[in-house]
């Protein structure tokens, strides 16, 4: 009976989808079981009629990857390039239970005595960012769960003398839903499972938690204590402007929820350079004095551009040292310049006790320092990291392959090297790729070298801001929006009325944000998630959707469209099987797809193609929509630019918001549409007063460069 039931979960019978649901209860009715059933059966069981929904995840699945073979990757593809078709190969992992690690000295000690013991630890010590900072860096944040889990086992058993894995948080939050379809909650999950002797860490946006607004006190608390008990431990506090009320919050929160604070100042400048004064060593020691005074289990120094040259590192983390002799300090930084390693050697030697690398294939550039480096550089040393030299090649062969299979976001397709402009643009490392990968998508990658330079000028223009999510992204708008439009720092400044009105308009707040705002009610967004997706809600859903309500929307919806994808190799999930290939999916443990992608069918007249495997050994078809096919069909007209009132898309990407009518009047300057690319917004607004005449467009609709907006007549 057992194989019954798997049979009709993988969708190995061939059955009207209505009728599965039914025989599965029929199948695990005690009566059946024991064979005691008669003609009466069914009148006395009202209850076979109880159905649970199908889940059907077989048949979802072949429909997504019937969608990738006919319409390409579902997730936006920055580069035409092509995954790897080779799969990274897991080194030899031990039998048994991973060797102790310092996870476990948090577990017995609690916080206070975990920092108490690391301050006493003889070494340096490492924080491996490949999970999350630097895929973040190199490779747009797309790295899957797939190929973490694989690697973890050997990660647990051989690199337990790490502080910690950075492997959470930031963008990878919103980025697991809004361009890989998973959920980042079952990726902490998992990964818990599977490392359970090093600590995590995140990176906690403060009062901003993962995203990228303001939320109420409550939300900010709620989440800290669902990260812990998801198996979080350490939480990087930090706030894009080092605005210290956003970072007490967000301290505060991961204390009641019993995790590791860890708070951050978020580094610019160089206070080596005594022209600037703005951000000074007397600035930065005197934020570390309030970070102290509140409570710190760790104090960090986030040097998000890699600026920190080795002379500033060593005048910075040796006045913490003095000033803070029993404090732990951590050190994180970018390798963009090519100096992070000789950095990071400076930080050990004037006193720090942590310092931020990653695995070697997933280091250096625009990503942090190189681990290999750095161990065998303090190897023989007072700073001997105690990681073993031949274990980080191990752990680096199987990045070196598995980067391949990212090659569409690889940010080596556009860049070829690190830049020590970082110096002067002081662009963020996890921005730089980004930053790239959209002048590209806005047709300005040939003038990417004026978007670094206007990035300097916008952030003057901004009043030379720290720059980390979000503040760096305001600057980069700018400076792209400059760049676009051929504006130099002295014509913004004489138009800032005109530019600003939007800005304008908006009500100003006062204080701390959340402080303000009114409490969240967890009770009526959970009733009104299970209203809307049935029962099929978690507590950390309920989280997520109070992070990102319209993605944590929109990632259910695809989820309940085309199953589970995340089961997919990352090949399959971007590129989808060659006509026949055959392949296995595994559900879940026990349960697993056997699938040959057979054929795919003419276009048909409703623009369709019909796609054909094998399953299980049983033939399956499914019925995808051609969006190219139809497309090409429906034609969108053009901007011309002769034309004064017509107004085209600046990028390509989707509308997200049409704010005006026709017959409207507007004003020259007003918001016409917004559209999106890569969780980059642009307003588009009207060139000239006058009447609107026709809107072309609406909301999620798909646009390429000069696609017709609207028209305006004066």
């Amino acid at each position: 009976m057992e194989g019954g039931i798997e049979c009709l979960d993988n969708g190995s019978v061939l059955l009207h989808w209505t009728n599965i649901p039914f025989l599965q209860n029929v199948l695990s009715n005690d009566q059946f079981l024991y064979g005691t059933v008669d003609t009466q059966f069914i009148d006395e069981n009202p209850d076979l009629f109880n159905l649970k929904p199908v889940q059907n995840r077989a048949q979802k699945l072949l429909h997504y990857l019937g969608h990738v073979m006919v319409n390409g990757p579902t997730t936006p593809i920055p580069v035409k390039a092509k995954p790897s078709s080779i799969d990274p190969v897991v080194p030899a992992v031990p039998l048994g239970d991973p060797p102790k690690g310092f996870r476990d000295v948090l577990l017995k000690e609690g916080p206070e005595g975990f920092a108490k013991a690391v301050r006493a630890h003889q070494g340096l010590l490492l924080m491996d960012t490949t999970f999350r900072d630097a895929h973040q860096s190199l490779l747009a944040t797309r790295v899957r769960t797939h190929d973490l889990k694989k690697i973890s086992p050997f990660v647990a058993q051989n690199f337990n003398k790490l502080f910690s894995i950075e492997n959470w948080g930031g963008a990878t939050f919103d980025v697991a839903m809004r361009f890989l379809y998973e959920c980042p909650w079952k990726r902490l999950q998992e990964l818990r499972s599977l490392i359970p002797n090093v600590p995590f860490q995140m990176l906690l946006r403060g009062a901003n938690a993962v995203g990228y607004t303001n939320y109420p006190d409550n939300a900010v608390y709620k989440f800290c204590e669902v990260a812990k008990e998801n198996g979080m431990d350490i939480f990087r506090v930090f706030d894009s402007l080092n605005y210290l009320p956003n970072m007490l919050l967000g301290m505060e929160a991961v204390g009641a929820a019993g995790g590791v604070v860890e708070a951050a100042i978020s580094y610019t400048g160089d206070i080596s350079d005594p022209m600037r004064q703005k951000y000074s060593l007397d600035y930065y020691l005197k934020l570390a004095d309030e970070l102290v005074k509140a409570g710190t289990h760790i104090l960090s120094i986030k040097d998000m551009a890699g600026l920190l040259k080795p002379e500033a590192s060593r005048v910075l983390i040796s006045s913490l040292r003095d000033r803070f002799p029993d404090m732990p300090i951590h050190v994180h930084t970018h390798d963009t310049a090519g100096a992070g390693v000789a950095a990071m050697l400076a930080c050990a030697e004037a006193g720090a006790d942590i310092v931020d690398v990653a695995v070697d294939p997933m280091a250096g550039m625009t990503s942090q320092p190189s681990m290999g480096a750095i161990v065998a550089c303090t190897k023989g040393t007072k700073y001997n990291t105690g990681i073993s030299l031949e274990k980080v090649f191990d752990y680096s062969e199987y990045w070196e392959v598995a980067r391949g299979l990212y090659a569409p976001f690889d940010c080596t397709a556009t860049m070829k090297s690190g830049n020590a402009d970082v110096y002067e643009n002081e662009i963020p490392g996890g921005q730089y790729t980004n930053l790239h990968f959209q002048a590209h998508s806005m047709g300005l990658g040939h003038k990417f070298k004026e978007v670094k330079k206007a990035y300097v000028e916008a952030n003057k223009l901004l009043g030379d801001l720290i720059k980390v999510t979000p503040s760096s992204k305001i600057v980069g708008d700018l400076a792209q929006f400059m760049v676009q439009n051929s504006l130099t720092r002295a014509e913004v400044e004489e138009r800032a009325d005109e530019l600003s009105k939007v800005l304008k308009s908006l009500p100003r707040v006062e204080g701390r944000p959340g402080a303000s705002l009114p409490a969240m009610d967890f009770e009526a967004l959970e009733k009104q998630l299970r209203e809307t997706h049935r029962d099929d809600i978690t507590p950390e859903d309920v989280m997520s959707a109070a992070m990102y309500p319209k993605v944590f929307q929109e990632f259910k919806e695809f989820t309940t469209t085309f199953g589970p994808v995340d089961c997919l190799n990352t090949r399959l999930f971007l590129d989808g099987p060659s006509v026949a290939e055959e392949f296995e999916v595994e559900l879940e443990r026990g349960k697993t797809l056997h699938i040959k992608a057979l054929a795919l069918g003419d276009l048909n007249k409703a623009g369709q193609r019909e796609v054909f495997f094998e399953l299980n050994g049983q033939l399956r078809s499914v019925l995808v929509r051609d969006t190219v096919a139809m497309k090409e069909m429906h034609f969108h007209p053009k901007a011309l630019k002769d034309v004064r009132g017509q107004v085209g898309a600046p990028m390509p990407g989707k509308v997200v918001e049409v704010k005006v009518k026709e017959g409207q009047k507007v004003e020259k300057g007003q918001p016409l549409c917004v559209l999106s690319a890569m969780k980059m917004e642009t307003v588009v607004n009207s060139p000239l007063s006058g009447t609107v005449a026709k809107v072309y467009v609406k909301a999620d609709s798909s646009l390429e460069g000069d696609d017709l907006i609207l028209e305006i007549t004066e």
